[in-house]
């Protein structure tokens, strides 16, 4: 497994533009998903991850969970462009980890799986007394934090020749998109504005209830099951390209209108992966610091 470690210098702050065409959630999909993740961990890990965030975030992670998008095309963090995202097989809707991550070079753990296995590992592993173990840990923990919700983003476990669906065009109701944007944003705003007028807030609120009384409630500890923190990754991507055959690609042609009855049939899919995604980010996080890891 490749090892990525900073170069000690100061987390930039927070830029609100992300780059066009980037393969990730939405700001809105990543401030939901780490919301859910702060907000479900105890007070231990909680005050943990209050003293890793720099004091501009005044001690909310989502105000940085969509930091890795505004950094990757950054002449110092390229490497990380290929870690948002895994492309399988065209129509194979499987995923093999030894087969499919990697980058376009071939260099091994170069997918957003590896890139979950990688920073839960430095979570774990980073050597206390370092000089520049806290600012490690940060930058680990922000990066975990989003790439936990990318590869909760079906279309981030996608087909290599359509690039996840950023090459099959479409239109969403009245304007132009792709595939990959249906599903990194369209369907969150349309939600939002449908539902939830315009109100961020409102979403969680909704989120939050199937968590704890709805009709999630019960699947959480399912959620939370895996062979080992270091073997999620493969199953979350599994569970992803399965969704995508299931509900991203099904039915879907190239120059094709989608609208409400894709709208309204996807919507549910999208809602699931966030808060699914907020607590795979939060049982690694509140696993690490539950055994004094961070």
């Amino acid at each position: 497994m490749l090892v990525f470690l900073a170069d000690g210098t100061t987390i930039p702050a927070l830029v609100v533009a992300t780059a066009p065409g980037a393969r990730s959630w939405s700001k809105e999909g990543h401030i939901l998903t780490c919301r859910i993740a702060q907000t479900l961990l105890d007070d231990g890990a909680a005050e943990v991850v209050h003293n890793l965030l720099p004091d501009y975030a005044d001690g909310d992670l989502s105000s940085l969970c969509v930091w890795p998008d505004q950094i990757r095309h950054w002449y110092r963090f390229r490497w990380t462009s290929p870690l948002h995202f895994i492309d399988t097989p065209d129509s194979a809707c499987t995923f093999d980890y030894s087969r499919d991550c990697h980058d376009l070079n071939g260099a091994e753990d170069m997918c957003v799986a590896g890139a979950v296995r990688n920073f839960t590992s430095q979570l774990m592993h980073y050597h206390h007394g370092s000089s520049d173990r806290r600012y490690n840990l940060t930058e680990a923990l922000l990066f975990l934090s989003h790439f936990m919700g990318d590869i909760h983003q079906p279309m981030h476990v996608g087909f290599s020749d359509d690039k996840g669906g950023n090459s099959i065009q479409v239109r969403w109701f009245r304007h132009k998109s792709n595939l990959h944007h249906v599903w990194d944003r369209e369907i969150i705003l349309t939600a939002l504005a449908d539902y939830y007028d315009k109100n961020l807030d409102l979403f969680l609120g909704d989120l939050q209830k199937n968590l704890t009384k709805g009709i999630w409630s019960d699947d959480i500890s399912s959620w939370r099951t895996c062979d080992n923190l270091l073997s999620c990754s493969t199953k979350y991507a599994t569970e992803s390209i399965d969704l995508a055959c299931k509900w991203g690609y099904n039915g879907v042609t190239q120059g094709e209108t989608l609208a409400d009855e894709y709208f309204e049939s996807r919507m549910p899919v999208v809602m699931k992966r966030i808060a699914q995604g907020g607590v795979s980010s939060n049982n690694a996080i509140q696993s690490d610091a539950k055994k004094g890891y961070i």
